[in-house]
């Protein structure tokens, strides 16, 4: 894997899957919301890793979140719709898609990284909601209809947090000047 050839590569990816763990281990991933849902912020080390390394790296951490997302289900649920998570095929297969949906969108518009950065995190986080709840729908979940509520309700104050940490984070990672100044400045 041309990704992972050099150590920087394999940390960043190790540090981005360690904060998936954290956020699955702690709980922290999933912060309940109303209806018996919650709003989850474990895509955002995906979407990150892609960014950062590339779409395997964002796929490997995708695979943990999925993973915890299917162990919180089962062990520590928060809500009455938690056991439809127990499903890998609900759980884990979207979360797969995460990272590499995310990298595509950034490495298209990398001419424009202040355009880019947000619009990949949105991006990640769309697709981890527009497929969670196909999934939903098709496994007969919840009806289609009822579908649309929740994309306003959960998916668009996901899709702005997603937006909002992806480009602080990667921005300040790459230097990129958003505004008047550049990347991390520590020295202010």
């Amino acid at each position: 894997m041309e990704e992972f050839k050099n150590t920087r590569n394999l940390v960043i990816t190790a540090l981005m899957a360690a904060i998936a763990i954290f956020l699955g281990w702690t709980h922290w991933g999933f912060i309940p919301w109303f209806g018996g849902v919650s709003l989850t912020i474990m895509y955002v080390p995906v979407v990150i890793a892609a960014l950062i390394v590339g779409p395997v790296s964002g796929l490997i951490v995708g695979l943990i979140f999925g993973i915890f997302s299917m162990i919180q289900a089962g062990v520590a649920p928060t809500g009455p719709t938690d056991v439809w998570f127990t499903n890998p095929v609900l759980s884990v297969l979207p979360r797969l898609f995460i990272g590499p949906i995310a990298w595509l969108v950034g490495r298209t518009l990398k001419a424009w990284p202040a355009l880019a950065l947000p619009l990949a995190g949105a991006a990640g986080s769309l697709t981890n909601t527009i497929l969670v709840l196909g999934m939903i729908g098709l496994l007969g979940y919840l009806p289609w209809a009822a579908l649309g509520a929740i994309v306003i309700a959960n998916g668009l104050p996901e899709m702005l947090f997603s937006a909002f940490i992806t480009t602080a984070v990667v921005a300040a990672y790459w230097h990129i000047p958003l505004g008047n100044r550049k990347g991390a400045n520590l020295k202010d």
